[in-house]
């Protein structure tokens, strides 16, 4: 499970992810104090997507994909069209 280089590689390929079968993606955030890591993952079983950073100003981004993927996942309108407004 190979961590993406850059930020827009992973949201982008995250949000691909989720839209293909929205009820078998799972988002996981963990934060390792003692190393001062954040890690995104994103995964389906089959495909899992991570993106790990010690930055600050990835964290804000972390959080807007993350509130992103959120908002889709209680949203009762199609998920087709959703990502491409925003």
């Amino acid at each position: 499970m190979p961590y993406y280089q850059t930020w827009e590689e992973f949201a982008r390929a995250a949000e691909k992810l989720y839209l293909t079968d929205p009820m078998k993606v799972r988002v996981v955030l963990k934060y390792r104090h003692c190393d001062g890591n954040l890690c995104m993952k994103v995964t389906d079983d089959a495909v899992c997507l991570q993106y790990k950073t010690d930055q600050a100003q990835d964290v804000k981004k972390i959080e807007k994909l993350h509130g992103k993927l959120m908002r889709l996942m209680v949203s009762k309108e199609s998920h087709s069209g959703a990502m491409e407004t925003d």
